[in-house]
């Protein structure tokens, strides 16, 4: 569902917190609906690079108050440094603004908890940018789940990474105070978010987190697995000693396999392969889509929160807030093991 050209809702003003990569990504993918009029950053230069993405003037805040204030802002994005993800945005809700946050959250589990019970209090909508979730190969497998026409869940594989650049150990994500922690947090938190949306609830079986490379304080690698409550697997490895960056998802279903690889970009053109299982068994015929275009899924997923903002029966797709407080307890269980 989207709010595209739709004047039936009133335009929506949007300031943004943090506008380093992500933020400016974040920027470059608001609706239509939406008008951005500040942008703030501890970096100058960053605030400003970011207010000539749009066509229309944005300003340049000063100062976290001045956006919280104005009566005028409806939605808030926080795309901040981990430990100032949920600090920001309990100033914002306490001013009645809706929060997008940035992954994972949150700088740890009782954080992400104290936010929780906080937004239960109030009429804000508040979602955790897991984009993943929109991601075209992943909306396919999860209507190919859904359907049940190739039965249960067997298990999930899957593995995400990267390789780290020259300096990447004094980096601010190598930092646990600022971060959180390591790869569990950065990208195994989207694998756990994603078996989550693809066949629900899960339980910690086993965890284990190494720094295998690099010389930082935080874990390097993470190995995970899941119980869905509905049945079957999930092993997920996380790693920062990839050195090609690579995303693959796998899932076996009774009578069929789902094969996805890449998320576009350095990740390689994302590719979901269906192995179908026939009566005879032996090697199973096989269909491939694959989606070359521009990632779509920054928008998709402002769309999706605009909508569960505008209308209180929508249903959202994105990560809730409740949804990234199960994430952060897979987290901190894998941490605590």
């Amino acid at each position: 569902m989207s709010f595209e050209g739709n004047t039936a809702h009133r335009p929506l003003k949007v300031g943004v917190i943090g506008c380093g990569l992500i933020g400016k990504k974040r920027i470059a993918a608001l609706p239509k609906i939406c008008t951005l009029k500040y942008v703030f950053d501890v970096v100058v230069d960053n605030a400003e690079i970011a207010s000539s993405l749009v066509d229309y003037p944005v300003l340049v805040a000063t100062s976290l108050e001045a956006i919280l204030n104005d009566p005028q802002i409806d939605i808030v994005i926080v795309a901040t440094t981990h430990k100032d993800l949920v600090p920001t945005t309990m100033r914002a809700v306490e001013r009645k603004k809706h929060v997008l946050i940035e992954k994972p959250g949150a700088l740890n589990f009782d954080e992400i908890s104290a936010l929780q019970r906080m937004v239960s209090l109030s009429d804000v909508k508040v979602h955790v940018g897991f984009n993943h979730r929109f991601h075209p190969a992943l909306v396919k497998a999860k209507e190919i789940i859904s359907s049940s026409k190739y039965g249960a869940l067997l298990w999930i594989r899957a593995r995400y990474g990267h390789g780290g650049r020259f300096g990447y150990e004094n980096e601010w994500r190598a930092k646990r105070e600022i971060s959180g922690g390591g790869e569990l947090v950065d990208q195994g938190s989207h694998l756990i978010d994603l078996t989550r949306y693809l066949v629900g609830d899960v339980t910690t079986a086993f965890s284990d987190v190494q720094t295998s490379f690099w010389n930082m304080e935080v874990e390097d690698n993470a190995f995970i697995a899941l119980r869905p409550l509905s049945g079957g697997m999930a092993w997920l490895h996380a790693s920062w000693t990839e050195w090609k960056n690579m995303f693959s998802l796998e899932i076996a279903l009774r009578t069929a396999k789902i094969d996805i690889n890449g998320l576009g970009g350095s990740y390689g053109t994302e590719t979901l392969t269906l192995y179908e299982m026939q009566p005879e068994m032996g090697l199973p015929p096989s269909s491939t889509q694959q989606w070359s275009q521009s990632d779509e899924s920054w928008k998709l997923e402002l769309d999706d929160f605009i909508c569960s903002i505008q209308d209180n029966e929508h249903v959202p797709v994105g990560t809730t807030l409740n949804d990234a407080v199960e994430v952060w307890k897979v987290i901190a269980e894998a941490y605590s093991k």
